[in-house]
C-alpha cells in the first residue's frame, strides 16, 4: 500500500507522530466530526463529573486512523483524570494486566488499543476487574498456591479496535458505552486541514485545503499526512504558501489520485475489468491475480472501494461498477458471451 495512504500511522518517523500528537484536539470543542458520539459522550462525560464517578467502560471501534485514540485523550481531559495506554498483543501475560491495573487512581482511565487481539487469559482476568473491581492474584505455586484478592479503584476502561467482530460476547457485554467512528466527509476534512496548518504555521487556500482532503480516503490521519508531505513541496518548490497549483503537483509526485486511491486499488480495479471482464470473480481468485492475501484485500483494500463505489459484492464475487470504468477511463463492453 502507498505509505502516505497508510491510515494505521505505523509507517511515521518519532518526529511525525510528535507532529500527529501535536495535531490532534484535545476537548470535545477542538473535536470535528462524529457529531452523534461526541453530543452522546458529552453527556455521559457530565453526568460522570457530576456524580463523581468513574465513566462507564467505553468501545470505540472503526477504521484506523478517525479518532479513537483521540478521543480516549479528550475523555481523560474532560475527566480530569489521568490515562494509562497499551495494546492487546502488548498484554500478553495477568502479571502485566495487573500493574497496570493497581496503579489507576479513582476515575483513571486505561486505554487499550487493539483490544480484540488480547490473548483469552488477561482478557478473562479483565472481566472480574471491569465489573467489580476487584482482581484475583496466585501467589507461590504448588502446595503452597493462593489467591490474593485486591481492590481496585474504580476505573474506566476504554477499548479500541478495528474490528469489533472478532471481540468476544462476554467482552463486548461489558461495556456500557460503544461508539462506531465514520469516515469523514470531504467538507469537514478540509476544515480538519485548515485548523492543522494553522498549528503548523503555513498558509493553505481553500482549495488546495479541500483538494487534500479529497484524496485522504476520509481519514483524518491520512490527511494530516500528506499536509506534513505537501508543506515540504511548498517549501522546497513554492514559496511556502500551500496553492492549488503546489498541492497538485504534490500529490501526483506522491501517487495519490483524484479520489485517493493507490497502485493496489487500481491494480485491483483494472485487474477485475481486463482479466475477468469486470467480474463477477471469487476473492481467493483475485487475491491470486494480484499476488496479494485475500485477507488483505478484504481488510484493507475493500472497504474503501465498496463505500466509494467502485466495487460491489454479489454472491457470486467481487465486481467493477460504471464509476470504475469511467474512473479508469475504459469503455464497458456490453456484449455477452455466446455460452
Amino acid at each position: 500500500m502507498n505509505e502516505f495512504l497508510d491510515p494505521s500511522g505505523e509507517q511515521f518517523s518519532p518526529d511525525e507522530k510528535d507532529f500527529d500528537r501535536a495535531l490532534r484536539p484535545d476537548s470535545f470543542n477542538d473535536f470535528a466530526g462524529q457529531e452523534s458520539i461526541l453530543e452522546n459522550l458529552k453527556v455521559f462525560v457530565a453526568a460522570a463529573n457530576q456524580r463523581e464517578e468513574a465513566l462507564d467502560h467505553t468501545l470505540f471501534h472503526g477504521p484506523p486512523g478517525l479518532g479513537k485514540t483521540t478521543l480516549a485523550y479528550i475523555l481523560a481531559s474532560e475527566l480530569e483524570a489521568g490515562i494509562k495506554m497499551t495494546s492487546g498483543p502488548v498484554l500478553d501475560k495477568p502479571g502485566d494486566l495487573a500493574g497496570l491495573l493497581t496503579n489507576l487512581q479513582p476515575r483513571d482511565i486505561l486505554f487499550i488499543d487493539e483490544i480484540h487481539r488480547l490473548s483469552p487469559i488477561v482478557e478473562e482476568y479483565l472481566y472480574s476487574a471491569m465489573e467489580d473491581y476487584k482482581i484475583d492474584i496466585m501467589i507461590e505455586t504448588g502446595p503452597n498456591a493462593r489467591t490474593v484478592q485486591i481492590n481496585l479503584n474504580p476505573f474506566t476502561l476504554v477499548g479500541a479496535t478495528t474490528r469489533s467482530g472478532l471481540l468476544t460476547a462476554p467482552m463486548r457485554a461489558r461495556f456500557g458505552i460503544t461508539s462506531r467512528l465514520e469516515y469523514y466527509k470531504t467538507e469537514l476534512l478540509s476544515t480538519i486541514l485548515e485548523r492543522s496548518a494553522n498549528i503548523l504555521n503555513v498558509a493553505i487556500s481553500a482549495q488546495a485545503a479541500i483538494e487534500i482532503a479529497g484524496r485522504s480516503r476520509g481519514t483524518p490521519r491520512i490527511a494530516n499526512g500528506l499536509l506534513r508531505r505537501v508543506r515540504d513541496f511548498a517549501q522546497i518548490k513554492g514559496d511556502g504558501n500551500i496553492d492549488i497549483e503546489i498541492t497538485q503537483y504534490a500529490l501526483n509526485a506522491l501517487n495519490v489520485d483524484a479520489h485517493g486511491l493507490d497502485e493496489m486499488d487500481n491494480k485491483i480495479l483494472t485487474t477485475l475489468i481486463d482479466k475477468f471482464k469486470g467480474g463477477p470473480v471469487g476473492i481467493t481468485t483475485l487475491a491470486t491475480a494480484v499476488s496479494e492475501n485475500g485477507e488483505t484485500i478484504e481488510e484493507v483494500y475493500e472497504p474503501f472501494l465498496i463505500q466509494e463505489g467502485f466495487l460491489v459484492r454479489t454472491p457470486r464475487g467481487r465486481e467493477v461498477t460504471a464509476m470504475a470504468y469511467k474512473h479508469l477511463g475504459r469503455i464497458k463492453d456490453n456484449q455477452g458471451g455466446l455460452f
